[in-house]
């Protein structure tokens, strides 16, 4: 797959709350994923760890009201996306949240990740 074509199929599995089956199709073994400095889980590296942060993740939510991501912008081997979420946490209440998502693609796979939120 191209860039786009790894784009378009993760906005698609993201859309229909397939994040575990995104990760596990296109997501490289030697990923590596960035939070904002500072952040839960900066640097999460490999694919089995990057499905242990998406599973904390979940199991920190109390319930998703909403949640979006946009049609993704690609350049080169690079994309991107907005992704918008509205959640009750079980420790923080509701917060809605809206981050940019940046992806790199080599070889069909998505090797790296990065997260740009506001943290406070």
């Amino acid at each position: 797959m191209n860039t786009q074509e790894v784009a378009n199929k993760l906005v698609q599995l993201c859309r229909e709350g397939k994040n575990e089956e995104a990760i596990n199709e296109l997501y490289h073994d030697r990923i590596v994923s960035r939070e904002p400095q500072g952040s839960h889980m900066e640097l999460t590296e490999g694919k089995k760890a990057v499905l242990g942060k998406t599973q904390e993740w979940l199991n920190s939510v109390e319930e998703i009201h909403s949640s979006t991501i946009s049609d993704p912008i690609v350049g080169d081997n690079f994309f991107s996306c907005i992704m918008d979420i509205d959640a009750t946490y079980k420790q923080h209440g509701r917060m809605p949240m809206s981050e940019v998502c940046v992806y790199e693609v080599n070889d069909g796979k998505i090797v790296s990740d990065q997260f740009f939120y506001k943290t406070s």
